[in-house]
């Protein structure tokens, strides 16, 4: 399989060379407040990718003057530089939405533009770039047990806490340090200790800058990791539990990348192969349900999905033993 072509980030420069209508339009765009902080932050790569694409390979057009050709072109550029579907799909997306935007509240001025990505433009076939695989329970007993070795506290607490509560990287980053402190759930029909803990609210995927509330469920396993992070990483005034230290020696909230360079430059490595933030989230799902044998309602419930054919999506099953099965 050939290697992936990233497609660089637009410079200052490279935005600044770009029409002027066009940027005046994307900023205003990305001001909705529907819009999460995220998707405004992926949005605004996508759509300053487009423009320079414009700009370069069509003299710069402003929106309400391109065609469906135009994001034909565009769509085959990105395809070119083999992204995977999904990524092309959110792209063309990124521009779609401006697109209605444009011709919902510019109506008047513009009468004649249409959605540049009509019906007419197929979206890119589905590809996956990576095998979807879960990791099993003995490959991450393996990767604590290494990660333990070289005493690398904090990504044994973030991968214990992220698999345990079947989180997203995304809600992880969140996680206070107080929760170390928190008391087992009481069964509210008996008054007795549940086996697990609640953590504060947690900020979901969802729209606007609230988006979805929730509470993330964690046991004593993941209390304790984290619990031996915050011994060996000592007092500071930082509320969060993942960290890094700056230059100048002051301790900030962790980005919700460095969780991808850890699994890209030190999980892979240990593991043998290819690992990523959201594959905690689908073995977690996977090891319930496939091997467990746990209600996949119940598996729902942990992670915040609305419906279990969402869940469903997650779960990874063996053909073979679906085959196994029938002899």
């Amino acid at each position: 399989m050939s290697k992936i072509k990233k497609i660089p980030e637009v410079t200052i420069e490279e935005w600044n060379k770009v029409n002027e209508f066009n940027r005046e339009k994307t900023e205003e765009f990305l001001q909705q407040q529907h819009l999460s902080p995220h998707t405004r932050i992926q949005y605004e790569s996508a759509l300053r990718i487009f423009f320079r694409f414009i700009h370069d390979k069509f003299n710069n057009l402003p929106l309400y003057e391109l065609k469906p050709r135009h994001a034909l072109q565009y769509q085959n550029f990105l395809m070119s530089r083999e992204l995977s579907s999904s990524a092309v799909k959110f792209k063309r997306s990124a521009v779609s939405s401006l697109c209605g935007y444009l011709e919902l509240y510019y109506s008047d001025e513009y009468p004649l533009f249409r959605n540049i990505y009509s019906k007419q433009i197929p979206n890119p076939p589905k590809s996956f770039k990576h095998e979807k695989k879960p990791l099993t329970v003995e490959e991450l007993e393996n990767l604590i047990s290494e990660l333990e070795k070289r005493q690398e506290w904090q990504m044994v607490a973030y991968i214990q806490f992220s698999y345990d509560s079947g989180c997203r990287r995304s809600e992880t980053v969140q996680l206070l340090k107080e929760v170390v402190n928190y008391d087992y759930v009481k069964d509210p029909r008996t008054g007795e200790n549940l086996p697990y803990y609640r953590t504060h609210d947690i900020r979901t995927k969802g729209k606007g800058s609230v988006g979805k509330i929730r509470k993330l469920i964690y046991s004593d396993v993941s209390k304790g990791a984290i619990n031996k992070w915050l011994e060996v990483r000592g007092e500071d005034d930082c509320p969060y539990v993942f960290v890094k230290k700056t230059k100048e020696g002051k301790v900030r909230q962790l980005s919700a990348s460095t969780f991808n360079d850890w699994c890209t430059n030190v999980f892979s490595e240990i593991v043998g192969r290819r690992v990523h933030p959201h594959q905690l989230r689908a073995s977690r799902a996977t090891n319930l349900v496939a091997v467990e044998g746990k209600n996949i309602e119940k598996v729902k419930s942990l992670l915040g999905h609305e419906s279990s054919e969402t869940t469903k999506i997650y779960v990874v099953r063996e053909d073979e033993d679906d085959v196994t099965d029938l002899f």
